[in-house]
């Protein structure tokens, strides 16, 4: 994976800074697959995109991940360690992006979700059946080509079984126990937006350092950002000690 330097990463926080959270959660995974077509992206399966965006945390922001939530139950702070890496290599597989299901005479095929097809799904009353018609790619009940509104709820549960266990990284949820009360806590991990959050903090220190670089030695935003992190930390210091 190519990463992007210093002010590819700044460009990016600056182009997100007024996108809404779908927006800006395109712009971090242009940033991890710059070996793939703007085109191209959205229509990934969701799993795959989340297996980038671990891949890039992991990789700008290293390995531990510091995760805070409240208990449901007594509302007790948990703060604990997850591994960035952990997620990439078990998200990492790419799935068949179609399965398939049968159930008594139905037969049926339907394409693993997209992060174009949640958002487009997401915009209509029922976004579940417009999922279901948008990913469908053929069904049939006893050799009767059938549409996506036809088929049984007990059909529509096994596809949608089939899909999750086809591409588990599409919905990355945690499971807490809390040691306060003991109860467990559920809650979803969303790496678009704690990427965005500690991406956000990163940008704002490095903007303070040009800041005080520049006012130290009259270099060019270009210049310092062209400094190593290990340089720039060095003549940080040596400004405090003047």
């Amino acid at each position: 994976m190519a990463i992007t330097g210093a002010a590819g990463l700044l460009a990016a926080w600056e182009a997100g800074l007024a996108a809404p959270p779908a927006g800006r959660a395109l712009l971090l995974h242009r940033t991890a697959r710059p070996d793939l077509d703007d085109r191209a992206l959205p229509g990934l399966p969701v799993g795959e995109r989340e297996a980038d965006l671990f891949t890039l945390r992991r990789t700008l922001f290293g390995e531990r991940m510091q995760v805070r939530l409240d208990c449901a139950r007594c509302g007790a702070d948990l703060e604990f360690e997850l591994d960035a890496g952990e997620f990439a290599r078990t998200l990492g597989e790419r799935p068949d992006p179609v399965v398939r299901v049968e159930h008594g005479g139905w037969r049926a095929e339907f394409r693993l979700p997209a992060v174009a097809d949640l958002t487009a799904a997401a915009r209509t009353p029922d976004p579940r059946a417009a999922l279901l018609a948008r990913c469908l790619v053929t069904a049939e009940h006893d050799g009767r080509a059938v549409t996506a509104a036809e088929l049984p709820a007990a059909v529509q549960r096994r596809i949608a079984e089939a899909a999750e266990a086809a591409d588990p990284g599409a919905d990355v949820t945690l499971t807490v126990a809390c040691p306060e009360c003991g109860r467990t806590t559920r809650a979803e991990l969303d790496i678009a937006s704690y990427l965005w959050t500690e991406l956000d903090a990163w940008a704002r220190d490095l903007l303070l350092d040009v800041h005080l670089l520049a006012t130290a030695y009259g270099w060019s935003e270009p210049e310092i950002l062209a400094l190593s992190p290990l340089r720039r930390r060095y003549y940080l210091e040596l400004c405090a000690d003047d």
